[in-house]
């Protein structure tokens, strides 16, 4: 049954207009959405990735078959270039996490040396945290250590 003033309410749409109705349920599964049904559960991909990620575990499958292919003999050419392809990744790999740990690094020195050149009772603060880091203190100790140095 329509209301007695439908007629006077029409939907009309203009020229590349249209219902606009939006889902606005907020989605808070990123991760398990990446797992689609046919290739597992969810749930368990979720709980085996907080043990190791697939960077982990991939990378130590292949340290194992890399070490294994030293003492073995590949018989076919489609093997032994797909070998070849193997160690070429982590190679690649391998650069890419040592260019990431040199600008890490450069940008910290960067950072510190910037506070240094202000000086002061931040930098002060900041070396008494970074050199028990630096020596190889635990970071829990050293941050605890900071947190009670700061006046409240």
């Amino acid at each position: 049954m329509y209301p007695w003033l439908w007629f006077w309410a029409p939907q009309i749409h203009l020229p590349l207009s249209g219902s606009l109705a939006q889902n606005i349920e907020p989605n808070t599964t990123w991760f398990s959405d990446l797992i689609k049904p046919p290739a597992g559960d969810a749930r368990i991909e979720e709980k085996a990735f907080a043990v190791a990620s697939y960077g982990k575990q991939l990378g130590q499958i292949t340290d194992v078959l890399l070490e294994l292919a030293k003492h073995a003999e590949l018989a076919s050419p489609e093997a032994t270039e797909a070998l070849e392809s193997l160690r070429r990744i982590k190679a690649s790999v391998e650069a890419i996490k040592n260019a990431e740990h040199a600008s890490t690094a450069a940008r910290l020195v960067s950072e510190v040396d910037a506070a240094r050149q202000r000086g002061g009772a931040r930098f002060t603060s900041l070396s008494e945290q970074l050199l028990p880091l630096l020596a190889g203190a635990a970071p829990a100790a050293s941050v605890k250590q900071a947190r009670r140095r700061r006046p409240a």
